[in-house]
Parts: C-alpha cells; sequence; structure tokens
C-alpha cells in the first residue's frame, strides 16, 4: 500500500472536491482518498500493484486541476 500526497492548483469551490472525489472512487486500486479543499490537497493510499501515481496524476489533471507537487 503506498501513500502520496498531491498539491493542486484550480479547486475553487465545493463541486470541485465532489468531482475529485468521485473520480477516485471509482478508480480501480484507490484504497482510500481525502480532499482538502481548504489546502487544495488530495491525500490517496493505493495499490501500486494496480494503479500508479502517475495515472493518479493524469486522471486528476484529465479532470482540469494541475498537479503542482506529490509527496
Amino acid at each position: 500500500m503506498s501513500k502520496r500526497t498531491y498539491q493542486l492548483e484550480g479547486m475553487t469551490c465545493p463541486t470541485c472536491v465532489m468531482k475529485i472525489e468521485k473520480l477516485l472512487k471509482k478508480t480501480k486500486g484507490i484504497e482510500e482518498s481525502e480532499v482538502l479543499y481548504n489546502s487544495g490537497r488530495v491525500k490517496v493510499s493505493f495499490d501500486e500493484n494496480t494503479v500508479t501515481s502517475e495515472e493518479i496524476t493524469a486522471a486528476i489533471e484529465q479532470l482540469g486541476y494541475r498537479v503542482v507537487s506529490e509527496k
């Protein structure tokens, strides 16, 4: 199990949070996720054998948000 925190740009409202949460919940391999609107962060626990961090970043960016860093 891997854990990552992504710093995003472009989250402007609570609807943004819901869009990201919906995407992450339906992504195979993601065990837990938390979208933090005030800080612009997304915390994710995932199985690297099923989904990679790069795939998670790409999925978030397809929604129109920019991932500026990952820890």
